[in-house]
């Protein structure tokens, strides 16, 4: 296995023009604002995208999804399970520390604590060791072909500052307890973290020893998180910000006819589904009394057939999203493009008819747990398909909250029936969305599973995906696993949705199929 660039065939990055004139201040907007500083503490998409402009790994992602070297020169093999990763000399922390392999080591560690989320995404990692000062060894659990994909989610931490500051362990946002590494950063990344207030806004300025060359030309960054689509839009067209990340879709039409910005569009690697708590035997917010009705597949058939995703397309999302037949999007690596068809049509009698059947002629009663800035027209979304459930007898309860409230539910299983979104990243492959959310819930696995969805069937085929190294076998084994929780109604997918970026004219600022913003690519007049 030697050095190696893993490219996923994604959609081309677009850019937004070029530009050449003098470095400035970039400032930008987004619907929510970053979780936790802690690069362990949360594995929310927006936070890992944002930290990834301070903190850095072994490898990154560039703006075609293609893996390339970062804190590490290069990699080969030393046996199936071993790989061996030769890190890059002369890189410096913020704080001025050297980064060794002493750095990586302890690392890996503080990855294992208890308040680390990152650790679900790192699953096919059994150990990292020192062997020299710039050299490491990782090792597998069994042959695993996407080491260097699962690996993005491995961010380097310098040791002398977490032991410095009593953060030898990860933040543990789920128990509220917090450490310094929660509000302050010490990366390798390309930016250094200036000030912070959260909800409010975050500075960012250029890291000028950074180890790689430069092709931003931004002295500072403002990121403001601004909720109301409404004053996201004003800020941009009144020039208090350069771009935003979250474009209302209504609002399309009027900034590309204001001349001064641009917007493109594309589908992301984003799925929007609905999951349902299935491992209870009674569930937490409901009417239902002594049993657990998602556990009936008639009862999971019947909310599937009651929800019309075409107009939710239409009515809702403006005819921009892709209605998915499946929780990953085809373009997602392995993906079996084949099964992304409905498995059941949009039938409100035949859903009646299914719920009569499991023993609910009239119905039931039951909350639902709903982002209301995490994703494109969340909230809408949710209560599009309150009023569809409804119409077949189903009276839902919403809890429809802050980003940051939801996906604490979504960690703590406080819920009951829920939305959830996965792109299947950091690794962009749809292995890690499988294992993610229907892979039954461990140390290792189903870290978004938050239904606690659990077939044995589905576990057994997980392993065999992760060490297949023949790529035809292995998405013959991803599309078994795909139409093993397809039948059983696990989840509802609803679509893939858009990604919508704005800016300025003049800015430089590159979409990306994952949807997220490298900073070390923006260039600004």
């Amino acid at each position: 296995m030697k050095k190696q660039l893993v490219a996923l065939g994604l959609a081309l990055a677009v850019t937004f023009g070029s530009t050449g004139l003098q470095a400035k201040t970039f400032t930008w907007t987004a619907s929510a604002d970053v979780l936790s500083l802690d690069p362990y503490a949360t594995n929310n998409s927006f936070t890992n995208a944002f930290m990834n402009n301070i903190y850095e790994g072994l490898v990154r992602f560039n703006e075609k999804v293609e893996i390339e070297p970062a804190l590490a020169e290069s990699w080969s093999s030393v046996s199936p399970t071993v790989w061996r990763f030769k890190l890059r000399r002369n890189v410096k922390f913020h704080g001025g520390e050297a980064m060794t392999a002493d750095d990586v080591a302890f690392s890996w560690q503080r990855v294992q604590s208890a308040g680390s989320i990152a650790k679900l995404n790192l699953g096919n990692v059994k150990d990292i060791r020192k062997v020299d000062a710039f050299t490491v060894d990782v090792e597998t659990r069994a042959p695993f072909p996407l080491l260097l994909n699962e690996m993005l989610s491995f961010n380097i931490m310098s040791k002398a500052w977490c032991e410095a500051n009593n953060a030898k362990e990860a933040s543990d946002l789920q128990q509220k307890k917090e450490n310094f590494a929660n509000r302050n950063t010490n990366g390798t990344g390309p930016f250094v973290l200036k000030s912070r207030e959260v909800d409010i806004k975050t500075l960012l300025a250029a890291n000028a020893t950074w180890w790689d060359k430069p092709k931003h030309n931004l002295t500072e960054i403002a990121f403001t998180p601004i909720q109301s689509d409404a004053t996201r839009t004003s800020s941009l067209l009144s020039g208090t910000i350069d771009a935003t990340v979250n474009v209302p879709l209504q609002d399309v039409a009027r900034i590309n006819s204001s001349g001064a910005f641009n917007v493109v569009q594309g589908p992301e690697l984003r799925t929007i589904f609905l999951g349902m708590d299935q491992a209870r035997d009674e569930l937490l917010y409901s009417d239902v009394k002594g049993k657990n009705p998602f556990k009936d597949i008639r009862v999971r058939k019947a909310f599937y057939q009651a929800i019309d995703v075409e107009a939710i397309k239409r009515s809702v999302m403006r005819g921009v999203s892709w209605p998915a037949g499946m929780v990953m999007a085809p373009q997602l690596n392995g993906a079996p493009k084949n099964l992304n068809t409905r498995l059941l049509p949009f039938d409100a009698e035949a859903s009646k008819k299914l719920l009569a059947e499991a023993g609910y002629p009239n119905g039931f009663t039951v909350a639902m747990q709903c982002p209301n800035n995490r994703y494109v027209y969340d909230e809408q979304i949710c209560l599009a398909i309150i009023s569809m459930l409804g119409r077949v007898g189903i009276k839902i309860t919403p809890q429809i909250e802050p980003a940051a409230k939801w996906n604490v539910r979504l960690n703590t299983q406080d819920l009951s029936f829920y939305m959830i979104g996965h792109a299947g990243l950091p690794m962009a492959d749809s292995f890690a969305l499988l294992a993610d959310v229907a892979g039954t819930r461990s140390k290792t696995l189903g870290g978004l599973n938050s239904g606690g969805y659990s077939n044995a069937a589905f576990d057994a085929v997980l392993p065999k995906i992760a060490s297949e190294l023949d790529s035809t076998k292995r998405t013959a084994l991803m599309a078994e696993a795909t139409s093993i929780i397809r039948n059983d109604v696990a989840y509802i997918p609803l679509h893939q949705q858009p990604i919508t970026w704005a800016a300025r004219k003049g800015v430089d600022m590159k979409q990306s199929p994952d949807n997220q913003l490298r900073l070390w690519l923006v260039t600004a007049p």
